[in-house]
């Protein structure tokens, strides 16, 4: 058995997150909780989860065409929670446990609304390219959260890793962008924070209850919000419908925020919260690629350097011992 992720969540219950094993409990199995599962699998459904955020950045922009800021997140926030909620009454899926309530919210609050927010903002003013390579720093910021939150402390290789691979995505954004931080910068920063937080939490629940729970609970939680805020915004911010827009519009709702997060945080529970984050890696230079081929973008002339070096460190940190 490989080394595990540990957090205890009351004084009744010691949950162990093992990497590739179904979490135990003293109080009895997770309702729905995964099985056991190699970590080949845990390893594909992370990626499938990274696929599905890096189209996230381009339909952002294509929603932009049609939509506002502020009513875009609030119209992908709600269309997500009626799609997880339909998909929770179809399973009769019970309300989880109110110890479970507070993680829920941490994840609503950073991948639900505050990631989606931030970027959004950011990209009003960021081209797709820049924002990717910035939000590259997701990973170690997720790595660095998750062995604060539980206690966990991955060996040195994986952290030389890991710091090479944010240092090289830095060092790709600075060169980029001549050195200076903007307002989409500040933004874009925040977004790392915010959801760095979700994912760890996100992750941390995922050992407990399915992880398509834990996303579609944090979606749920939120949809009173965010269909006021969709009523107020869309009356606000003017619309024109394009093509790109709804489709755009579609993708962010159940491509990245309900699919890509159920995928994602399974896929976290499988292998681990730190050898995920770093798969994530691999999100920017594939969002440069979508940039590309579906905004017509240029590609900057240092992404082929800053892949290889990025690609090498993903290598190092899967096999690094955690």
């Amino acid at each position: 058995m490989r080394p595990q992720d540990s957090a205890t969540a009351t004084a009744t219950i010691a949950v162990t997150a093992t990497e590739g094993s179904t979490p135990t409990t003293s109080a009895g199995p997770a309702s729905g909780a995964e099985t056991p599962a190699p970590p080949t699998r845990g390893t594909l459904l992370a990626l499938l989860g990274v696929v599905s955020f890096s189209l996230t950045f381009p339909s952002t922009v294509w929603g932009l065409e049609s939509f506002g800021p502020w009513s875009l997140v609030a119209v992908r926030s709600t269309l997500a929670a009626l799609i997880a909620g339909a998909f929770l009454l179809a399973g009769r899926v019970p309300l989880p446990e109110r110890r479970h309530w507070a993680g829920l919210a941490v994840v609503a609050g950073g991948v639900v609304i505050g990631f989606p927010l931030l970027t959004t903002l950011a990209l009003q003013t960021s081209t797709t390219s820049h924002a990717a390579v910035v939000v590259g720093l997701l990973p170690l910021t997720t790595a660095t959260l998750a062995a604060i939150r539980t206690g966990r402390r991955p060996s040195r290789t994986f952290w030389c890793a890991a710091v090479a691979g944010a240092v090289v995505v830095l060092g790709f954004t600075l060169q980029q962008s001549g050195g200076a931080v903007s307002t989409s910068d500040v933004y874009l920063f925040g977004a790392l924070l915010v959801c760095a937080a979700g994912y760890t939490e996100g992750g941390r629940l995922a050992s407990l209850m399915p992880g398509w729970q834990v996303i579609g609970w944090a979606l749920v939680f939120c949809l009173p919000l965010m269909a006021v805020a969709s009523a107020v915004t869309l009356s606000i911010e003017p619309v024109h419908l394009t093509a790109h827009g709804v489709i755009g519009l579609v993708w962010v709702a159940a491509g990245s925020t309900f699919f890509g997060l159920y995928v994602w945080y399974r896929g976290m529970a499988e292998i681990g919260i730190p050898k995920a984050s770093q798969l994530q890696l691999s999100q920017p230079l594939l969002t440069l690629i979508w940039s590309v081929f579906l905004l017509g973008e240029s590609l900057p002339l240092a992404a082929p350097l800053a892949a290889v070096g990025v690609l090498v460190c993903i290598a190092v940190t899967q096999r690094a011992k955690s």
